[in-house]
């Protein structure tokens, strides 16, 4: 159930989830060059009113798994209701032996002990750094010698906005995800004065402002009054809260987790905090409020929650979307419905009556849903994605067609057949009446006994058929989900290898007809490490990742059984010309965007991290709406000969970005190639020159400096993947990256290991 108000404690960066034990508290006025905060010490910076305080942070959801941030720390608010309003670096995350310090070089940095790698900085070695506040606004500041501000968290906010702290132009606050992912909401403050909530990059669902002003920020006043003030901070547009008037110590605004935006006020009566006002007043107007998970509607209580009345019973798919149908297909009707299509979140629009929409959504193979506007604009809009969500009311006057799939009924094989029908026999010329008969009788009873023989054997050729069937979809199945499969059942799937699509890779289909990819692996990896890696795989799901069906672990044969992705890989796709037209600007940076999400689920997303160790367009398919997933994944488990870690990942995928964009083969100097153009001011002449009109050159500029910043040399001067997803949506900002490919010299070698590596990523 969707609990509207409720989101301040439920997100994974908030107090609820997050653990902090037996802290031993620091309260200084300043906080000295080399003073160190550790996961092993629980130690805290303290504001000197107490009412803040900088520490570690345990993800529940994720054990051993930490951030930094800031949070009350008030005595007048409870320990459970002390919410996180900072967190350093947003989604990074480090092991428990890691620690955050203020460096003798004046930069804060957060060190993953493990890794032995610092994943965030506050890249501020050149601005002369002396000391940090935490001050008692909840601004932790880095100041110089002459107690200047050099640099400060209200600057680079995360999901949380405190009084006086200001968001201006270009800055975003991000909604904090429930699976350790970016999340897809964000606040954004743009330049022709409109404050909107997206999700992801192209989806606005909320705008407020005033269009005539340029260069706005947004500013939430101690009184309660969001504000978007000019360059003078004089307010343009205000909104109040409910207790604008009361005398309140503690507000804050937060994009909630669902996607709402919303200022809270603590209550010193009911020990609370309350949500005095939010952005979206029906929660079920903020798109993709349920994801993939259903529609909205209210309950009883006329409270928001998340229903699937369209799921079909043989869906054994936790998510609420229809299904891919080949054939027996039918549609529901679901009245005061309205639909909208979420990856990707476009549809089709047609001008049409109610019956003709239903009927073009039958006719057309791609359809999976349709909505009739049915409010005078006869608006017939068609999504062809399985992903779909929406929202149900009885004052909503669309109607709703979802495709659901008929399942065929079977045969009962303990039905009685009724005998046949003898047709009347006629009197022939000079023949015995009574031979005629004897001759009719045995020639029937000779063509029943063949009958009955071949009725016999099909039902017996069935049987065996839907037993083999369903020991590999139950008892052939392992804990995960996985069937395991006997060599033979892997010479039938693929036609004996008749069908290879790919280095070691073979089309193939299962008996109930579903296309797979199987991948022949090296005989010699040992049993008990293949099937490790197989019950790892197979219990990794996203959306953006192949999923894995089954295996083959036999002596002398090792296979795994992909879904098959209709488009075939992207190397493919770069290379043939017809198929490459197909790849618009819009779609490439959309695969490098996918691509960098799967990855990072792979690093941060999983219980425990998981390198690819060989990505390369070879090794990422487009479905049929051309959108990226990555196979292939996980296989350096078996191979610990050939094991990674994320540096080698996020260097491959700088690669694979590079010939995206450019259309050109691997070759040793493309990269190179591409860095000149791009220093050279020329970064359009690198673009594939089959790609028609469409180029936004600043997300050029964005993605080529991300590819370099991947490719560089220096292991540690490379990004994780959570920041490249976060550059590539555009909550990030990243300097222009010097050259990736130049040898240093000894000196600068020194000089750089004397000092901690510095991060190019800025919120």
């Amino acid at each position: 159930m969707l609990k509207q108000g409720n989101f301040l404690f439920s997100s994974p960066f908030l107090l609820c989830v997050f653990f902090w034990f037996f802290l031993i508290h620091i309260v200084v006025s300043h906080i000295p060059l080399g003073s160190k905060l550790s996961v092993e010490e629980n130690n805290l910076w303290v504001s000197s009113s107490s009412d803040f305080a900088v520490g570690f942070v345990n993800h529940s959801e994720q054990p051993n798994q930490y951030g930094v941030g800031i949070r009350f720390n008030s005595k007048s608010i409870p320990f459970p209701k002390q919410t996180v309003v900072w967190v350093a670096g947003a989604d990074v995350t480090v092991s428990n032996k890691s620690f955050f310090q203020l460096s003798q070089n004046g930069e804060l940095v957060l060190v993953d002990s493990l890794r032995g790698v610092a994943v965030w900085t506050s890249n501020t070695s050149q601005l002369a750094v002396a000391s940090a506040l935490l001050r008692n606004d909840g601004n932790l500041v880095l100041l110089n010698r002459k107690k200047d501000v050099v640099w400060q968290s209200f600057d680079n906010p995360s999901d949380t906005l405190l009084p006086g702290q200001n968001l201006p132009v270009h800055k975003t606050l991000r909604a904090a995800s429930r699976n350790s992912v970016s999340s897809y909401y964000s606040l954004h403050m743009n330049a022709s004065g409109q404050l909107q909530l997206k999700w992801e990059s192209d989806v606005i669902y909320w705008s407020r402002g005033n269009p005539s002003s340029l260069n706005l920020g947004v500013v939430l006043t101690s009184g309660g009054v969001l504000q978007l003030v000019d360059h003078n901070l004089n307010p343009v547009w205000s909104v109040f809260g409910e207790d604008h008037k009361d005398i309140v110590k503690f507000r804050l605004l937060k994009l909630d987790i669902d996607g709402n935006l919303r200022i809270y006020s603590w209550v010193e009566a009911t020990g609370s905090w309350r949500s005095v006002w939010q952005a979206v007043e029906n929660q079920c107007n903020v798109f993709a409020t349920c994801g993939g998970h259903g529609i909205c509607v209210f309950n009883t209580l006329g409270s928001p929650e998340c229903r699937c009345p369209f799921k079909t019973t043989s869906s054994s798919n936790l998510k609420c979307f229809s299904l891919n149908c080949d054939s027996n297909h039918s549609m529901d009707t679901y009245e005061h419905t309205f639909l909208y299509g979420i990856y990707p979140p476009n549809e089709s629009i047609t001008i049409t009556s109610l019956q003709q929409c239903k009927e073009l959504c039958i006719q057309d193979p791609a359809c999976t849903a349709a909505t009739f506007t049915n409010d005078g604009t006869a608006q017939c809009r068609m999504k062809t994605s399985p992903y779909f969500s929406g929202h149900q009311n009885p004052s909503l006057s669309s109607i709703s067609f979802v495709k659901t799939c008929s399942d065929p009924i079977a045969a009962n094989p303990h039905n009685s057949s009724s005998s046949p029908l003898l047709s009347p026999v006629k009197r022939s010329h000079g023949l015995c009446l009574s031979c005629q008969i004897g001759g009719a009788a045995s020639g029937t009873l000779l063509l029943f006994v063949v009958v009955q023989l071949g009725i016999g054997y099909f039902i017996y050729r069935r049987r065996n058929r839907i037993l083999r069937e369903a020991a590999l979809a139950y008892t052939g199945r392992n804990s995960k989900g996985v069937m395991m499969l006997p060599f033979t059942e892997i010479k039938d799937i693929t036609g004996n290898f008749k069908h290879q699509i790919g280095p070691g890779m073979y089309r193939g289909a299962l008996s109930n007809q579903q296309p797979v990819a199987v991948k022949d692996l090296d005989e010699t990896i040992e049993e008990r490490k293949f099937r490790a890696a197989v019950s790892k795989i197979g219990s990794i799901h996203h959306k953006n990742l192949v999923k894995l069906n089954g295996y083959c672990c036999e002596l002398g044969h090792r296979y795994l059984v992909y879904e098959y992705v209709k488009n075939g890989s992207l190397d493919k796709c770069i290379e043939d010309d017809e198929l490459n037209q197909r790849l618009t600007w819009r779609r490439r940076v959309d695969i490098c965007l996918t691509v960098a999400r799967a990855i990072c689920y792979l690093h941060a997303g999983c219980r425990e991290f998981i390198s690819h160790g060989n990505l390369k367009c070879s090794n990422i398919v487009l479905d049929k709406n051309y959108e990226a997933k990555v196979s292939e994944y996980g296989l350096e488990i078996v191979r610990p000969e050939e094991s990674y870690g994320g540096e080698k990942d996020v260097a491959d995928f700088g690669k694979m970005v590079l010939i995206v964009i450019t259309g050109r083969p691997e070759i040793k100097d493309l990269w190179e190639w591409t860095y000149e153009e791009w220093i050279q001011g020329h970064p359009e002449r690198v673009i594939d020159k089959r790609v028609d009109d469409g180029v936004d050159l600043k997300e050029l500029e964005r993605v080529l400096r991300i590819a370099f910043w991947c490719l560089q040399s220096d292991e540690q001067m490379r990004p994780s993947m959570s920041e490249v997803v976060k550059v590539l949506e555009g909550s990030l900002t990243v300097d222009p990256p010097r050259p990736p490919f130049s040898q240093r010299s000894s000196e600068e070698e020194s000089l750089e290991s004397s000092s901690k590596p510095r991060s190019p990523m800025e919120p």
